[in-house]
């Protein structure tokens, strides 16, 4: 295991900070209480940096190291034993004792060294000795699963390691630290623990994972995937989609991410051939959370699931993150088992009288579970129990159009959860229907919305990029055939158009037989990983993060990149194409994009018009242009 960590472990976001900071912050009462030492806001730290000196000279003795559900608390605690058992925290701490608060079946009596015993079964040394004179660090791990009561009368407690009590008061006696008082602390726990857990301890610090950063997704997708070169495919795939890489920051979200991309580039080598929507996705991560609940009850968790939904609608409809306790417990959400799985809590800056508060995961998680409110059938029981919120597809899609463009990634995902693949895992792994009827507003909304625009007599055309995302999310042919059977132009004007908005766009090309006419005026193609550049005289080595093979790598993507309207073209040259004119002025395209254009000439005898207006061709593109040109295909009438 200690392999698979050391391989495997990407660097997480860790901020810590003092007691007295951290109640400060969060409004927690006694915020002043050994605050004179303090003069430092949060500082970032490593896993084994955790218990180091901070600015002031002051060394943590106790840790409480905070992370929602997935975000790393456990694999970051490996991490610490990891690094003592290969000496690097030797100097700190000569025992090291983990206990897993979720998965050890632990004694209802039990002393100290008792605890030892169950951390190190195998141990020959007896453990009352180990205790004599070391330098300890006790971890718990998951301290929100032991699920008892943390008030303890005074003199209950212990001072004697080798003393046999109830476990909760052994426990307490540590946190206290009536008992071994020289021994060092790390917890990690949800943040629902985190205020009965700080009654009882002090001159603590906190230790917030806050996920991944930009640099440490991409890190972990290259420790992920053992193939730089499947690294750097899957990666800018979820780099090009801004959702996915936003919700990425969570690590068990990249993990899921990563697996399914990893499924996919085993049945196939290109991932731009392959297709896995952010909702299946999503979905994916969810059924993560939720695979070690009992499932002898689903119908909890589907009431759970439509009372939870019914909220992060009614946040994304008022701009709100955060929900009041009162809330949580009017739509009767306050359940331990789920609640922890779905939402944070974070201490009200009001003090312990106000109660708590409690937000989502991630943005894009209330979103989702904002779509689901609207295309989820109710139970009987549950029709008109949803807070006062109108429960109208139509009533959202017509704000999103009016004005409401906020709502694009709840309406982007309102098409993925009707598509059929969706339906069906949504039935098997949660146990909630979706609604049919949802499924046929949101198709004829996308085929009636650009009518309005187009004036009578004129070619009807689909001008907005976000069509293309909705039928993609869907993913389903006969769906984007459909909807796109009654347009012949497509107009897109000065958009920045990244990978993910091409495989988009590119998708619902090859089902759009009507195609007559593509303008992409001032468009730009963006396939380069983040901060390189590009170009057809510099190798794209930079692109990839893992050193070996590098050279020979660069040379092979360099074939596969440098083209960036290679999507494009490859769409545009499907069976049943009826394409007559083409427009790509203002784009700024290199020579690089020559060969591709040519092949399109050549293979494409509808083609009779093509516009190039302020390309940087140069000698060598024109001539590649002009043996399209030349082929016995062509039949262009009109080139600019």
């Amino acid at each position: 295991e200690g392999n698979s960590v050391h391989s495997h472990y990407t660097a997480l976001t860790i901020t810590r900070e003092p007691r007295c900071r951290h109640r400060a912050e969060h409004g927690a009462v006694g915020a002043t209480h050994g605050c004179a030492h303090s003069s430092h806001g949060p500082v970032t730290v490593t896993a084994q940096a955790l218990f180091r000196p901070d600015e002031d000279g002051q060394t943590p003795q106790v840790v409480v190291l905070v992370g929602a559900a997935g975000m790393g608390k456990t694999v970051t605690v490996r991490k610490v034993i990891m690094e003592w058992g290969e000496g690097t925290l030797r100097e700190q701490f000569d025992c090291v004792f983990y206990l897993d608060c979720k998965g050890v079946t632990l004694p209802k009596e039990v002393s100290v060294a008792g605890l030892v015993s169950q951390c190190c079964p195998h141990q020959q040394v007896p453990a009352g000795e180990i205790l004599d004179g070391q330098k300890i660090l006790f971890i718990f791990d998951g301290f929100e699963a032991l699920g008892f009561s943390l008030i303890q009368p005074e003199a209950e407690l212990s001072s004697d390691p080798r003393e046999v009590k109830p476990l909760e008061t052994t426990l307490m006696s540590l946190l206290k630290r009536t008992v071994l008082p020289e021994a060092s602390l790390l917890i990690t726990t949800r943040p629902a623990a985190l205020q009965s857990l700080g009654r009882c301890l002090e001159g603590e610090y906190y230790a917030e994972i806050l996920g991944f950063s930009a640099r440490g997704r991409e890190e972990y997708f290259h420790r992920y995937f053992e193939d730089a070169n499947k690294a750097d495919i899957a990666f800018r795939f979820a780099r090009g989609n801004e959702v996915l890489y936003s919700m990425c920051v969570i690590p068990i979200m990249s993990w899921t991410v990563c697996t399914i991309l990893e499924e996919e580039l085993c049945r196939k080598e290109n991932l731009l051939e392959c297709f896995k929507s952010t909702t299946g996705m999503t979905i994916s991560y969810l059924t993560q959370l939720l695979k070690h609940r009992d499932r002898d009850n689903p119908q909890v968790l589907q009431r759970f699931l439509l009372h939870l939904c019914s909220l992060a609608a009614d946040g994304i409809w008022k701009h709100k993150v955060l929900f009041e306790e009162k809330e949580i417990k009017d739509r009767g959400l306050d359940q331990p088992d789920l609640l922890p799985l779905f939402l944070n809590e974070k201490i009200s800056k009001e003090g312990q009288d106000h109660g708590n508060v409690y937000g989502f995961a991630h943005l894009h998680l209330q979103e989702f579970f904002a779509a689901m409110f609207y295309i989820l059938e109710d139970d009987e029981e549950m029709i008109g129990d949803s807070g006062g919120l109108e429960k109208d597809v139509n009533k959202l899609l017509e704000s999103y159009s009016e004005s409401r463009k906020d709502l694009d990634v709840t309406v982007r995902f309102l098409f993925g959860l009707v598509s059929q693949k969706s339906v069906e895992y949504v039935a098997k792994a949660i146990g909630c229907r979706i609604s049919p009827q949802a499924r046929e507003e949101l198709l004829v909304w996308l085929q009636q919305r650009h009518r309005g625009i187009s004036h009578p007599g004129q070619a009807l055309k689909v001008l907005e990029l976000d069509t293309f995302h909705f039928l993609f999310e869907m993913n389903e042919k006969s769906s984007a055939h459909s909807v796109l059977a009654c347009f012949t132009d497509l107009d897109l004007q000065g958009i920045k158009l990244s990978l993910y908005d091409q495989m988009a766009l590119s998708f619902c090309i090859q089902q759009w037989a009507g195609l007559r006419c593509v303008t992409l005026r001032g468009c730009s193609f963006h396939w380069q990983h983040p901060g390189v550049q590009l170009d057809a005289s510099v190798p794209c080595s930079g692109a990839l993060a893992a050193e070996g093979g590098r050279g020979a790598l660069a040379e092979r993507r360099q074939e596969e990149l440098h083209c960036p309207i290679q999507l494009l073209c490859r769409a545009l040259q499907h069976p049943g194409s009826a394409l007559q004119v083409l427009r790509l002025q203002w784009c700024r395209l290199s020579e690089s994009c020559c060969a591709e254009l040519a092949a399109l000439l050549a293979e494409q005898p509808s083609l009779v018009q093509l516009e190039l207006g302020d390309s940087r061709l140069g000698d060598s593109g024109v001539r590649q242009l002009c043996k399209g040109l030349r082929s016995p295909g062509c039949r262009l009438r009109v080139l600019r």
